[in-house]
């Protein structure tokens, strides 16, 4: 394409969800809550998990990190798409495009890396539990943790780095919710097909490939735990359940939209909601809910800070 016959574009139109005044607000008011139970929510496990002596533990540790994790990857899509539903004309400059599929990839890739982290922790402590505080010592644990933010850093600037070099002119909707990687590059003036492949080859199979590899250390634990006893594999099914419906969700819509992510999958708004808003509340639902020492430690720290309030 002759890129003189058309103007540069600086801003793209997310057409988000349209509809009824009323379907707008409707969406509003719901996912407003929605966030702020995710903001209130991730914040509340990680005061409990650095402020709860009784949950200094690598679990808890890393659930305080992917708990973060959550909080950062929904902020960094869900307040423009709220604030969007407020207005008629939905747009986002092209530098602010970049911005948010730069955080959403960071934050993304580093809680994949944090998730396969989480399942190693899980496999130390179920099959190798007179152990575990050798291996899993706090050093060990700040290098994971530095090692995801590492690996969602590296993931995020591949992509970005020749996405934001790309001259967009002419077409400049994208139909979903944010902008996202797929969208964005369909709508380039130059051939993107190898682009295309990278970002596939990227996103799509490291979503796959670290899915793959959950499912597998899950099997394993599972396998390896009946041969010490009945009751082991009780508490191990207990344990992994959180676990595995955290993955599933998360990694669910992941799949779809980046394994296939030139399909009209890509553009599917109910996905892009679960994996950007939905899933990102899970988190403190399943791990608070279900989790008796959490319970606990946030009944604790409620009394004290009471108690606290009524001596000042």
């Amino acid at each position: 394409m002759d890129l003189k016959n058309g103007s540069l574009v600086t801003e793209f139109i997310l057409l988000g969800f349209f509809g009824r005044w009323e379907l707008q607000i409707f969406f509003f008011v719901t996912f407003s809550l929605i966030y702020g139970a995710t903001v209130v929510g991730n914040i509340l496990i990680m005061v409990t998990v650095t402020c709860s002596s009784t949950l200094h533990s690598p679990l808890y540790f890393l659930l305080g990190n992917l708990s973060f994790l959550d909080m950062c990857l929904s902020t960094a899509t869900t307040p423009k798409m709220i604030t969007d539903l407020l207005t008629d004309h939905k747009t986002i400059s092209v530098w602010g495009c970049m911005t948010q599929m730069f955080f959403m990839h960071f934050f993304g890739g580093a809680e994949m890396t944090l998730l396969i982290i989480m399942a190693f922790d899980r496999y130390v402590a179920i099959c190798k539990p007179l152990h575990y505080r050798t291996i899993m010592s706090h050093k060990l644990l700040k290098g994971f943790v530095i090692l995801s933010w590492i690996i969602g850093f590296l993931h995020t600037i591949s992509q970005i780095v020749l996405t934001m070099n790309l001259p967009f002119c002419g077409h400049n909707v994208i139909n979903n919710i944010f902008c996202d990687l797929p969208l964005v590059i369909k709508l380039a003036c130059i051939e993107t097909y190898t682009l295309e492949l990278f970002v596939i080859a990227d996103s799509g199979l490291l979503s796959f490939t670290c899915f793959i590899l959950l499912l597998v250390s899950y099997i394993v634990i599972l396998v390896s735990v009946p041969k010490k006893s009945s009751h082991g594999l009780s508490k191990a099914l207990s344990t992994l359940s959180a676990h595995i419906i955290v993955v599933t969700l998360f990694f669910g819509p992941c799949i779809f939209i980046y394994v296939w992510p030139f399909s009209s999958l890509a553009s599917n708004k109910t996905l892009a909601v679960f994996y950007t808003v939905i899933t990102p509340l899970l988190n403190p639902i399943i791990y608070t809910l279900r989790n008796k020492k959490m319970q606990e430690a946030i009944r604790k720290l409620r009394f004290q800070y009471v108690s606290s309030a009524q001596n000042f």
